[in-house]
């Protein structure tokens, strides 16, 4: 995941992140990929591993990833819980998101470099998350508009959990938007220019094509997607 986010935040161009349930939506999103000539990112959510199991959904992504010639990743949707976390990474998940959102910030940030540790340890890469995103997806959110901490606290958990993506709150939301979004696109520039660090857009889907264009422009690196 890193090398695909860094390279797109450089170019300022974004690698989709597509919610896969099910061999299906994985071919279906490889073989738009493949159309587009395109590096993708196919996310499973906790919900989806529990329901498949480790290792037979991994063999499926392997299976359908494996002559595909475009850059493909796997990575662990918002996922608080440090077992599924610990499985996925040893079953050769590319990336996770350890979303610890719910605890308080301090907290969050020790247990998140521990993940970034463990990560490392199978040469895997960290998504973090001090803010939860609006809206439920999977039976994990909320549909209260979260917190948002200062760009100073921020810009300290980035630096010192030393995750290699972040997702900030910026008035998205999951699932679909009843009105126009009001987005805070200006986060996103400070953010990136204070760490150098890649953002992920989560609630991508039913966002405008200007929105699109804006945040990707400004360090939105990683843009999520789910099909349902």
């Amino acid at each position: 995941m890193k090398e695909l986010l860094d390279r797109a935040l450089a170019g300022r161009y974004a690698v989709g992140a597509f919610n896969v349930v099910n061999d299906l939506t994985i071919e279906a999103v490889l073989a738009a990929a493949v159309a587009e000539n395109a590096p993708v990112i196919l996310q499973t959510s906790v919900k989806t591993v529990r329901m498949y199991g480790r290792d037979q959904l991994f063999g499926i992504f392997t299976a359908l990833a494996a002559d595909v010639p475009v850059p493909v990743t796997l990575h662990l949707d918002h996922c608080p819980d440090r077992t599924v976390i610990s499985d996925c990474l040893a079953g050769g998940w590319n990336s996770v998101l350890f979303d610890a959102h719910e605890l308080d910030v301090g907290e969050n940030l020790r247990q998140t470099t521990e993940v970034v540790a463990e990560a490392r340890k199978f040469g895997a890469h960290v998504e973090g998350e001090i803010e939860g995103i609006q809206g439920v997806e999977d039976g994990v959110g909320s549909d209260d508009s979260p917190a948002i901490q200062s760009l100073e606290v921020a810009v300290g958990f980035i630096e010192s959990t030393g995750v290699d993506c972040f997702a900030p709150a910026l008035g998205n939301a999951h699932g679909r938007y009843r009105q126009a979004p009001r987005l805070d696109a200006q986060r996103v520039s400070d953010l990136v220019a204070a760490t150098g660090v890649p953002m992920a857009l989560h609630g991508g889907t039913g966002l405008s094509d200007e929105q699109f264009t804006d945040l990707i422009a400004r360090g939105c690196a990683k843009v999520n997607i789910s099909p349902r």
